[in-house]
Order: C-alpha cells, then structure tokens, then sequence
C-alpha cells in the first residue's frame, strides 16, 4: 500500500485506526474502497450487536442510534469517492509496461 492510499484511508476511518490492519487487509482485498467498506462494515455490526439506547431513569441515557446512521451514511458516501488506487472515468491506465529491446538480426 502506497502512502496516498493509506492517507485516503486514515482520512476515510479515521487518524486511529491500526495502520498494521490496514496493511494487512490491503493485500488481501487489493482495493482501498474494499478496505474502507469492511472497516465500516465491521464497525456497523459492532453498534448493532449492542442496544443502541439504554435509559437508566434519572441516572444516564446512552443513545447510538445517531452513531449508527452516521456510519450508514458514510457507507452510502463511498460509492461516490474515487480512491487513489482506482482509475477516474476517462483516465488512462498508469501501468508502465516494459519489454526488452532485441536485434532484428544477429551480429556477427
């Protein structure tokens, strides 16, 4: 993973998210979209594996349910982003292809 993926990433996810993990799921899924998907993904499943309010009458009100939607949102979000490692509509591929240069002939 280059540094503008990674930046894209940690932009994405945030500052304090493991660049260790990101690395690892990087190269497993080749697509900083797909890394950034799975991250929210997982991160969505946390919230729902959890009640998202809890009301202790007089005491505390925890409510994620606004933490919820914001990460749906920012789910929905990606599908317009362009990651540094895809190409934009109209742009040419930047792969550099090399072939070794040859004699037509063989000297003598």
């Amino acid at each position: 993973m280059d540094i503008a993926v990674r930046a894209w990433l940690l932009a994405q996810l945030g500052p304090t998210t493991d660049t260790a993990d990101l690395d690892v799921r990087y190269a497993r899924l080749t697509s900083a979209r797909a890394v950034a998907n799975e991250v929210l993904a997982e991160r969505r499943a946390k919230l729902l594996a959890d009640p998202l309010r809890i009301n202790v009458d007089g005491v505390v009100t925890i409510d994620q349910s606004n933490n919820l939607a914001g990460l749906e949102r920012q789910i929905t979000a990606l599908v317009d982003l362009v990651a540094p490692d895809e190409l934009t509509e109209g742009e040419v591929s930047k792969d550099l292809v090399t072939a070794p240069l040859l004699r037509a002939r063989r000297g003598r």
